[in-house]
């Protein structure tokens, strides 16, 4: 019997069957845009060889108005048909089933001829909107529908509506966007009328032996959004209108409470998806933060859904599904919902990808082939850079030995995987462990490797990482000033008060680690919910708690401090840094930018303001904890390089910026897959 029996149990859809119960959900990486179709085609390829049952592309725009930025991907023409049947080709050569997502943007689109139902500007976006008029509305109709006729033309599977996540269609839905009084507005039965309309509109011209799914928002988490009735409602009508599949979307893109990130629990939304369970008779998916096998099955054999939808799992491993069917879930790249280089590249405008695995969406360039000759590699540092760099030389077949001076392999990231909300890097920690055991490397760790333990081997690579950079406060030897690394692994005794030096990415997370007691609330659904303000949408509108967020209690008093004059947070994750900021204000941590460090006192820490240094401030505190950033840690190179000893240098001993491990894995895969 299957290790995952409802996971990879097939889906009969009546016209066609699906192969297992996994979706890939769509994601927008930015290939489309690139017009390159050879390194589309093989971005999705790679996923269908992995098993996965139907992959969703990003979205495509119906028209000009409803694309999401000024020269988005669309489906309007012969040659857009044309382009996207190398896709699906590719796909169905795969043995992969391919369906397009066509997203109507509405209000949220980037550009000066976006449309809405109502005039009302989007918080997320500098546009206004133009209100729709009778005459725009069908014309928006027609779009959709016709762009889902050409998805077909291109040789496509099946369509997703996009109508959740405040794009076009829900906006119609709730009052908080669409003031209309004429029969697209007003009652819900007219607010409803547009998706219904569009489903029914689009089956007609696609027949019956089409996929369509809809993606349907389940708790819109912004104010006046929808109850779970009005949900309900609007899914049984989407049904009869000709909806193959519904899927799940969770939460406005201007909603101020974290669905996708890491500190979000896992599977934190299922129990939405199980609310219409039994409600509809097509079959419903449930997504966000499903991102083991065991984790999706366990939604599925609970009765949550039918299908479970995992994007971003897609882009760290190609294979998940693959690997789960054959037993070796413990070899799945795990993904750790960091959007670091998927989300805030897109969002920044970039090709997206991903930290734990730099191939995603760059398959056609960064190729893992058999070496011609294989090697002797020695590599120094058992952390991101270098485990990375052993793993992909490992796989073409090089022989590689790890040295650390740590007892464990992991380096940073089993600092990182202490703080709270940060739970998902202990199992980046075990992959990487399983991997280096899979592939027969040999470690030498509790070891200080020398320039003579090094001798001998075709290939040196040093990922010795990063040492505190040390600010130079005077007082700083004072017993009550400690390190961030000595915090993190619980190595150092913290009172009550603490003044944090270094506002960064690591003085965030020592904040979080010490304003919190007891268990996470990553690790307790109930508890995290209270935390952001969620409650069930059948009880309140949206799913917004009415008291608003209740964080527990801080366990200390927290000041963060940074010498840069701007706001502290600035520069954290561009789809995440809001969720860091906001978590640590509700624990009332004080955050202050523009200080000198002028020296270390008994009772705390003593700053001034500015270059003519006024005001001196007693930051009054029982710890204070050092985060001023790193330097390169090139000891070990240095001695090397002056022997005459070539060696690469890599990672945080290449560069230290604020313990880069999206650069540094990136930088360490691209060495192996070179040497």
């Amino acid at each position: 019997m299957a290790e995952y029996p409802h996971l990879l149990a097939p889906l009969d859809l009546g016209f066609t069957t699906l192969k297992n119960r996994v979706l890939m959900g769509s994601m927008h990486t930015g290939l489309e845009e690139t017009k390159d179709w050879n390194r589309v085609a093989e971005f999705y390829a790679d996923r269908a060889r992995g098993d996965v049952a139907l992959m969703v592309t990003g979205g495509i725009g119906p028209n000009l108005e409803g694309s999401v930025l000024p020269g988005a991907a669309m489906m309007v023409s012969q040659q857009d048909i044309d382009n996207h049947a190398i896709v699906t080709q590719r796909v169905h050569e795969a043995g992969g089933k391919i369906a397009m997502q066509i997203l109507h943007a509405g209000r949220y689109a980037y550009g000066p001829k976006c449309v809405a139902p109502s005039a009302i500007k989007s918080p997320i976006s500098p546009f206004p909107p133009t209100e729709l008029d009778e005459e725009g509305i069908e014309k928006q109709i027609n779009d959709i529908a016709d762009t889902a006729l050409r998805a077909r033309q291109a040789g496509y599977d099946g369509v997703e509506i996009m109508g959740s996540e405040g794009y076009f269609l829900n906006q119609f839905l709730v009052t908080h966007t669409n003031k209309r009084s004429d029969r697209w507005g007003g009652s819900y039965e007219n607010r409803m009328r547009l998706p219904i309309e569009v489903v029914r509109r689009t089956r007609e011209k696609v027949g019956t032996d089409f996929i369509i799914i809809y993606r349907l928002s389940m708790i819109d988490l912004v104010p006046n959004g929808s109850t779970h009735d009005e949900v309900v409602q609007l899914a049984q009508a989407v049904e009869q209108a000709g909806a193959t599949i519904i899927n799940t979307g969770i939460g406005w893109h201007e909603a101020r409470i974290p669905t996708i990130a890491t500190s979000v629990p896992r599977a934190a939304f299922a129990w939405v998806t199980k609310k219409l369970m039994g409600k509809v008779g097509i079959p419903v998916i449930t997504s966000n933060r499903i991102n083991t096998p065991q984790v999706a099955e366990d939604v599925l054999a609970d009765g949550c859904a039918d299908m479970v939808s995992m994007a971003r799992p897609m882009l760290a491993d190609a294979d998940f599904v693959a690997k789960a069917k054959a037993g070796k879930a413990d070899q799945i790249a795990p993904c750790i919902a960091c959007n670091q280089a998927c989300l805030d590249h897109t969002f920044g405008g970039k090709i997206s990808s991903c930290l734990v695995n730099p191939r995603a969406c760059y398959e056609t360039e960064l190729r893992i082939e058999p070496a011609a000759e294989a090697k002797s590699i020695a590599i120094v540092g058992a952390g991101p850079a270098g485990l990375s760099t052993a793993i992909t030389a490992a796989e073409r077949g090089h022989k590689v030995t790890l040295f650390d001076k740590a007892d464990e392999i992991g380096g940073q990231l089993n600092m990182a995987k202490q703080v709270p909300g940060k739970e998902e890097f202990w199992g980046l920690v075990d992959w990487y462990r399983a991997m280096v055991a899979d592939l027969g490397i040999t470690t030498k760790l509790g070891q200080v490797a020398s320039a003579g333990d090094l001798a001998g081997f075709d290939e040196v690579i040093i990922a010795t990482g990063v040492i505190p950079r040390d600010p130079g406060i005077p007082g700083q030897d004072a017993p009550h000033v400690v390190s961030y690394i000595d915090v993190l692994r619980g190595q150092a005794k913290v009172g009550k008060r603490v003044a944090i030096v270094g506002a960064g990415g690591i003085g965030f997370d020592v904040a979080e680690y010490l304003v919190h007691q007891g268990d996470s609330p990553t690790e307790h659904l109930p508890d995290w919910m209270r935390e952001w303000g969620v409650t069930d949408p059948a009880e309140h509108r949206s799913g917004l708690a009415p008291e608003g967020p209740q964080p527990s209690a801080p366990a200390r008093a927290v000041t963060l401090l940074q010498r840069k004059s701007e706001k502290p947070g600035k520069r954290l994750g561009k789809t995440t840094g809001w969720i860091h900021r906001a978590a640590l204000k509700m624990k009332d941590v004080k955050m202050i930018g523009g200080v000198n460090y002028e020296r270390v006192e008994d009772g705390g820490l003593m700053v001034s303001f500015g270059d003519a240094r006024e005001n001196p401030t007693l930051i009054e505190a029982d710890t204070i904890v050092m985060c001023a950033g790193q330097l390169s840690e090139r000891s070990l190179a240095d001695a090397l390089e002056a022997q005459g000893t070539r060696c690469h240098v890599i990672g945080g001993a290449d560069v230290a910026a604020e313990l880069d491990a999206k650069r540094a894995i990136n930088q360490g895969t691209r060495l192996a897959a070179a040497l």
